[in-house]
Order: structure tokens, then sequence, then C-alpha cells
């Protein structure tokens, strides 16, 4: 897959740490995921607000330390 650079200003990139689920989510997973939050709310509003609820959830289960690291999930699945 063929990437680019793109320049962010520093509080850009401050907002786009706020939708990120995990610590290592890139930002190009974030913007995709934005991307599909605007298509979503013009057709489904409902749907794009149950997203944003998942994502506030997610971060919330992060500050509290409630996760899996990823040698704990490579165990579990067996990999």
């Amino acid at each position: 897959m063929e990437t680019t650079t793109i320049k962010l200003y520093k509080d850009t990139k401050t907002q786009l740490d706020l939708y990120r689920e995990y610590k290592n989510e890139s930002y190009d997973e974030v913007i995709k995921k934005m991307i599909y939050i605007i298509k979503t709310i013009k057709t489904e509003p409902w749907r794009g607000k149950e997203t944003l609820k998942a994502i506030e959830l997610s971060r919330e289960r992060m500050k509290r330390g409630n996760f899996v690291s990823d040698e704990e999930a490579s165990k579990r699945l067996g990999l």
C-alpha cells in the first residue's frame, strides 16, 4: 500500500488523539474511523452516536488500565 505524509498543526494532532481507542491506533485508522462516522451520521444518526459512545467507553477503560496487552492477546489467541 502506498503511503504519504501530511502536515498537521499540533492542536489538530491533539484533537485526533482524543478519538484514538487504543494507544497504538494509527492516525490513518483514526481518520478512516472519523470518515465512517461522518458518512454514517448522514444516513443513520443513531449509529454514528453509538460509535462515538463506544469510543468514549473504550478510552475510559484504557484510562482505568482495563485492557489486554498485545502479548496477552496473542497468548489468548494462540498466536
